[in-house]
């Protein structure tokens, strides 16, 4: 099926009022991605920032592109200046820096805080206790240029289905906990982003409000690059 026809069957799957659907374009060409975009799609997810850079120029501008991938703060600067949402917050350092490029361009970054809840240790994340610690830090209460908007997470690679169903529930759950101890009056914070092409239903059923689908729509990578620690 073309990309267009992809795109249509997972739409029909998705109440667009509660799930929004992440076109992981990682190692797609652009006209990949336009062919998404004229299929109506919006929302586009990248992992390496040069490729996010290069497509950012290349595509419309109306396009809202998240970084799902792994950000090192060296890279912050290159994507401040239009990243819709950063997907893969993983450490105090990292949002202290997103929060000082976001300022120099004047304006607010959303993020979502990447927790660890996969069984490997080739993911990246905040554990359970490192989430609760960072909300809790000072310096985190002083950043005015970032805006936590929920959490994000990685299910482990080839799991039984129980135990996927297992690890999506733990990050609701501490998502349910975060929200009524630090976010309660916060509207903004809503999101929770799991589930791939894989496991995306599983991930629909324990709340995803984001899924994350990238080889099932655009078919084969194009661009031959390495894989990524992140996703699809």
């Amino acid at each position: 099926m073309s990309i267009a026809d992809n795109l249509i069957k997972y739409k029909s799957e998705l109440d667009p009022l509660s799930v929004k659907l992440i076109a992981v374009s990682k190692y797609q060409e652009a006209d990949a991605v336009l062919e998404a975009y004229h299929a109506g799609q919006r929302i586009f997810g990248e992992n390496i920032v040069q490729e996010l850079v290069e497509k950012q120029a290349q595509l419309p501008q109306d396009i809202e592109w998240h970084l799902i991938g792994h950000l090192q703060t060296n890279k912050v600067k290159y994507i401040a200046p239009f990243i819709s949402l950063i997907q893969s917050v993983d450490s105090l350092k990292l949002l202290i820096e997103i929060n000082k490029q976001a300022a120099k361009n004047k304006r607010v970054i959303d993020c979502l805080l990447q927790i660890y809840i996969a069984d490997e240790d080739t993911k990246f994340g905040l554990g359970f206790d490192e989430v609760i610690e960072l909300l809790r830090d000072e310096e985190f209460a002083a950043l005015q240029n970032v805006r936590i908007v929920g959490l994000m997470g990685i299910a482990s690679n080839n799991a039984i289905e129980k135990q996927t169903r297992d690890e999506f529930n733990e990050l609701k759950t501490l998502f349910d906990g975060i929200k009524v101890s630090f976010f309660r009056k916060d509207d903004n914070f809503k999101e929770v982003s799991m589930g791939m092409s894989g496991d995306y239903k599983l991930a629909i059923e324990q709340g995803s409000t984001m899924v994350r689908i990238g080889s099932n729509i655009f078919g084969k990578r194009k661009l031959q690059k390495p894989v990524s620690k992140s996703e699809d």
